[in-house]
């Protein structure tokens, strides 16, 4: 796994190097044969979970981001590659690797307390260490450690026994231990890598897979990674491997295979991908184990992540990294145990339901369906004591999730519904209200774009907040202060709609941010015949916002006038973190 660390640059770098998502419909698959109605009865396990546990274990624990005293600033699980670790030098680590306290059934367990439905554990990493008994070589847990046991073995066993389903990560290109195996980040650093990477496939990674597929049972997911070189010829190395799990569910970076489902990384879009998708996610910074990394997202941010990616008819596949001992940090484990207490209770809003049936975000939370009932998740509880939803059905029944005999009291008009609440919140974390309309529900179309007006100085401020956007991935992000930001598609827009009441000329200033490398996007600003062209220059970081002059336009049009911002080279992935956009008059 390539980390995507907070900033919007490595979310972009990620998704267009590991996993660029194709434009397929929602019932994509990798086998011609197999009809919609065959599809659907396949994914439905994996459409209904909504939430599932990835885990990052393997040899890489032991250094835990440390090598020869110096902690790497980069991911733990990318340590060997990121401190150009000569491969023997690396595979002496396994002899300290010795687990003891690994507990297959806990860990089941405690995916299971946390709510979720699936696992996902690394089988092979980037570095080449098998963490099962394979034969193709003695690099592997068995073979090579001390601890002289299979954990997919006991995994396997644990899983079945709760009834919690069970995947395999297989780096299927990245390898950095076999001779041939493939490399980002610069290629080879030890002469022991170099190789031929067909023989690599062919001798290494295909019979690998078929151990897996067919020496630990039921295989509910395959989730290849970081397809480097993998042409389709080679791709087809692993496809008919598929066939040994007929039932089996496979993500989108084997290579040219596109997969059952997508896999944005590190990041939530901003509208569902018109394909079945699933967000991958890490608890702090890193996927596989760091000491030093303690920056954990609180309880109330992973539950409301999980909430947002269900409302738009996503998977959330929350990530554990166990240390060398075998044990997943008490920090983690608490959060997860957290987040399984709130679906334990509410977790009829988010299993089995789809995507929100509304055109635009609700500003207090989020809203998922199904079997007639919408579920409105309230992160923001109101302070008048009213939600405003954009139903239009004028009788519906409403009440809390938690007490369904309650009914809350509501009105309707031309604009939607506004449901009467408590004034308190029953949950701290999220509240649920579960609206039931009488006949077929019936939404409210998209609100019009805010019509900005001049300033009494006669400038217009164009900001994050009264923006219309357009794109999958762009969204507007930030607290007090919003920004546009993941800013990953070239194709995705701005446009902001001005009130003018006469003609005139402005000088147009542009408050942004934008990281070293991430710099150099071009872009246009245009408003009817006239444009402005630009450079997105560095500010030195994500959070340095600086303000600069990007020249005069002229409008001359009157009445609502729409101000489009769009890209037209993005050579890095990213654009820009924006923060507003400011039209002041000339004098």
């Amino acid at each position: 796994m390539m980390k995507l660390q907070s900033s919007l640059l490595l979310s972009a770098l990620a998704l267009c190097l590991m996993s660029p998502l194709a434009s397929a419909s929602a019932r994509q698959t990798n086998n011609p044969n197999e009809t919609p109605a065959q599809r659907d009865a396949r994914m439905k396990w994996w459409h209904e979970a909504r939430f599932g546990m990835f885990i990052h274990w393997g040899l890489y624990a032991v250094p835990a981001g440390i090598w020869k005293g110096q902690e790497t600033s980069w991911i733990g699980e990318w340590i060997m590659n990121s401190s150009k670790i000569p491969v023997a030098e690396y595979a002496a680590l396994a002899k300290q690797f010795d687990p003891e306290q690994f507990n297959a059934e806990s860990w089941v367990k405690l995916a299971k307390a946390a709510g979720m439905k699936y696992i996902v554990i690394t089988a092979k990493h980037h570095d080449g260490f098998a963490m099962f008994h394979t034969k193709v070589d003695g690099y592997n847990i068995f073979d090579a450690t001390p601890f002289h046991r299979d954990p997919l073995k006991e995994l396997a066993a644990a899983c079945k026994k709760e009834g919690i389903k069970l995947g395999f990560y297989y780096s299927q290109s990245q390898d950095w231990h076999h001779a041939g195996g493939y490399a980002y980040n610069g290629g080879h650093w030890d002469p022991a890598q170099n190789g031929s990477y067909d023989d690599y496939l062919k001798n290494v990674a295909a019979p690998q897979v078929k151990e897996l597929l067919t020496e630990y049972g039921p295989v509910s997911v395959i989730w290849w990674d970081t397809p480097g070189d993998m042409t389709p010829e080679r791709a087809a190395l692993f496809s008919p491997l598929l066939k040994l799990q007929p039932k089996i569910i496979s993500n989108d970076r084997l290579g040219s295979l596109k997969g059952d489902y997508g896999t944005p990384e590190q990041t939530i879009p901003a509208k569902g991908l018109g394909h079945d998708w699933e967000t991958c996610m890490t608890i702090n910074d890193t996927w596989g184990y760091k000491v030093n990394d303690h920056n954990f997202k609180s309880t109330a941010v992973l539950l409301h992540n999980l909430i947002d990616v269900a409302s738009k008819g996503g998977n959330y596949l929350l990530n554990v990294g166990p240390d060398a001992t075998g044990v997943i940090p008490p920090d983690e484990a608490q959060r997860l145990l957290e987040v399984g207490t709130w679906l334990k209770a509410n977790g009829e809003a988010v299993y089995g339901t789809s995507a929100s049936p509304f055109n635009a975000q609700l500003s207090w939370g989020r809203g998922t369906q199904k079997a007639g009932k919408l579920y409105l998740t309230v992160f923001d509880w109101p302070t008048d004591g009213q939600i405003h939803v954009p139903v239009l059905n004028p009788k519906v029944r409403a009440h809390l999730l938690s007490s369904p005999k309650d009914i809350l009291k509501t009105t309707s008009d031309s604009s939607g519904l506004t449901i009467q609440v408590p004034d308190h919140a029953p949950d701290a974390l999220a509240s649920v209200i579960v609206v039931e309309p009488v006949g077929p529900l019936q939404v409210a179309g998209p609100p019009p774009p805010v019509l900005i007006s001049p300033t009494g100085a006669g400038a217009y401020q164009l900001t994050a907040s009264n923006a219309a956007l357009v794109g999958d991935a762009i969204k507007v992000e930030g607290d007090d202060v919003k920004n546009i930001g993941y800013w990953t598609n070239a194709t995705d827009y701005v446009t902001w709609r001005m009130k003018v009441d006469k003609p005139g000329t402005y000088n147009v200033a542009m408050t942004y941010s934008d990281d070293t490398v991430a710099s150099d996007s071009e872009f246009t600003l245009s408003t009817g015949n006239r444009t402005l062209s630009g450079v997105v220059k560095s500010t030195g970081s994500w959070s340095a916002y600086q303000t600069t002059s990007l020249g005069t336009i002229e409008i001359n049009q009157l009445g609502a006038v729409t101000l489009t911002l769009k890209v037209i080279k993005m050579p890095h992935g990213a654009v820009m973190n924006l923060r507003a956009v400011v039209l002041d008059p000339v004098r």
